[in-house]
């Protein structure tokens, strides 16, 4: 069953490679912060790189807010590190290689773009919302990955859980 409002973070971890190599992080080390988790299909896509690209120019208003924002998707940490590199990406990016987080959120593709590239297991586009106890408060799943999610209510809820 997938992620639920109240929920915990799962105990996941992704690798997240920098400039100084591939590091483990922990979903659930929230490190006293809101945490904002976007899934995406795929580096190099023209809606992903627009939504990442968007995102990184907005860090500022998420760290305002007091969250730390991920984009997680099922490519190599490598593929996205040269992608970001590319496209001047600076929100931090996580490989969910092994598929572990898109199983346990609920927002896995069985066939991503059937009939046109008949991907297995790709993300589905969405957003959840993690207060600073790890606790799931906004949650979006898309079906079209043409569509994105709803940053103001992304915004909204990260206000609420901060009192602002």
């Amino acid at each position: 069953m997938a992620i639920q409002i109240g929920d915990n973070i799962p105990e996941i971890t992704l690798l997240q490679k920098n400039d100084e190599g591939v590091h483990k992080l922990q979903l659930a080390e929230t490190n006293g912060k809101n945490r904002v988790l976007l899934f995406f299909p795929g580096a190099g896509t023209g809606v992903c790189t627009s939504e990442m690209c968007s995102i990184s120019d907005d860090l500022n208003t998420y760290q305002g807010l007091d969250a730390e924002v991920y984009g997680i998707s099922v490519d190599s940490p490598f593929a996205q590190y040269v992608w970001a590199k590319a496209h001047n990406i600076t929100t931090p990016l996580l490989s969910d290689f092994n598929k572990e987080a898109i199983e346990a959120f609920g927002a896995k593709y069985d066939v991503w773009l059937p009939g046109i590239n008949d991907m297995n297991g790709v993300a589905k586009r969405s957003a959840f919302v993690f207060n600073k106890e790890g606790k799931l408060i906004h949650s979006e799943i898309l079906e079209n990955a043409g569509d994105l999610p709803d940053f103001e209510k992304v915004k909204d809820a990260l206000k609420q859980s901060s009192g602002s």
